[in-house]
């Protein structure tokens, strides 16, 4: 993955209230309030983006296009959905996912402010 995508997501994540950058389980995590909401992952020689997603969804959108979308080992079975980085990458579908995690993860207070 390049430095130029790790530097999108980093600015679509750190865009949130009280979002932070960790490390962790991801490399890196984004968190609000200690939870993650997203990470950059390494699956197969691969970089990969994690991000949780609305019940239901996780099954459509993969069976969607399965050669950008998975299921994310470890927390696939929790509703994650992964989306590989180094194809041709929708920034705003991205944007869009990761906001939706992010408001699934911080506390109410918080998501009021975006």
């Amino acid at each position: 993955m390049s430095e130029d995508a790790l530097a999108r997501l980093r600015t679509i994540c750190l865009a949130l209230p009280e979002a932070v950058e960790a490390g962790g389980v991801g490399d890196p995590t984004f968190k609000v309030r200690d939870k993650i909401f997203a990470m950059r992952h390494p699956l197969d020689g691969r970089w990969s983006m994690w991000c949780k997603a609305p019940s239901g969804f996780q099954s459509a959108f993969v069976a969607s296009d399965p050669e950008k979308y998975f299921v994310p080992p470890y927390v696939g079975h929790h509703g994650w959905v992964g989306i590989w980085l180094d194809i041709d990458v929708d920034w705003a579908l991205i944007a869009d996912l990761v906001t939706d995690s992010y408001k699934m993860t911080a506390p109410k207070k918080l998501v009021k402010l975006i």
